[in-house]
């Protein structure tokens, strides 16, 4: 038996959930999915928490969609441009003082 395939809607869910559960914050996909706002940028994430989140978007693309790395790379690159938690970046915040 097949299972079913997921559809855009269940992924982006799944995608931005696990991007709140690697950043550490109390919130999901149901919390911000009717804001219009800039939401992304009310959390934060470290560098490393968002290699994490990459690459297990690489491998979420590779299992459900059967991408090639580089295709699932670039995907999970424009999901990250599209929905990412602003990142801090304490270094270059030391450059601009």
């Amino acid at each position: 038996m097949k299972s079913k395939r997921l559809t855009d809607d269940d992924m982006v869910k799944d995608i931005i959930n696990t991007m709140f559960i690697i950043a550490g914050h109390d919130v999901s996909y149901e919390d911000i999915k009717d804001r219009k706002d800039q939401w992304y940028y009310e959390w934060t994430m470290t560098p490393e928490q968002e290699e994490k989140w990459m690459e297990w978007m690489v491998a979420y693309f590779r299992k459900h969609r059967k991408l090639t790395v580089r295709y699932a790379k670039t995907s999970a690159s424009m999901y990250n441009l599209m929905w990412g938690l602003k990142v801090n970046r304490p270094e270059l915040e030391q450059e601009n003082e």
